[in-house]
């Protein structure tokens, strides 16, 4: 029986992985062994910065939320402390969206928050 050989399946395999190695520079896009470490490395690098990326992303709502509360006379951390106490389910999103698009329903927010919170100014 003649012997069977794998040539058409590495090759499209190898094909595969110079594919997704486009764009990466030297031999880690032509080589197959190099464009393969290159390529299962950058599928690490994608995988933890998606999960960086919501972490970055609730930083960054908290820091518009503080600027904009500032503005306003209140610290970010009693801001939310007013939205706890007085019920109000905003999440940080929709908080830092109204503070940048909408200043003065935010302002109306935060006097609401206030006043079913019990503060005093």
């Amino acid at each position: 029986m003649a012997r069977i050989k794998g040539g058409v399946r590495t090759h499209a395999r190898h094909k595969k992985i110079l594919k997704a190695a486009r764009g990466h520079r030297g031999a880690r896009h032509r080589l197959f062994r190099r464009a393969n470490t290159s390529v299962m490395k950058a599928g690490q690098y994608a995988y933890v910065g998606r999960r960086l990326k919501k972490r970055d992303m609730r930083s960054l709502w908290i820091e518009r939320i503080n600027a904009a509360s500032r503005q306003l006379g209140v610290t970010y951390s009693k801001l939310i402390g007013w939205l706890t106490k007085s019920g109000m389910e905003l999440d940080r999103r929709v908080l830092a969206d109204m503070a940048l698009n909408a200043p003065t329903d935010f302002a109306k927010v935060v006097d609401t928050a206030r006043r079913l919170a019990g503060a005093s100014a």
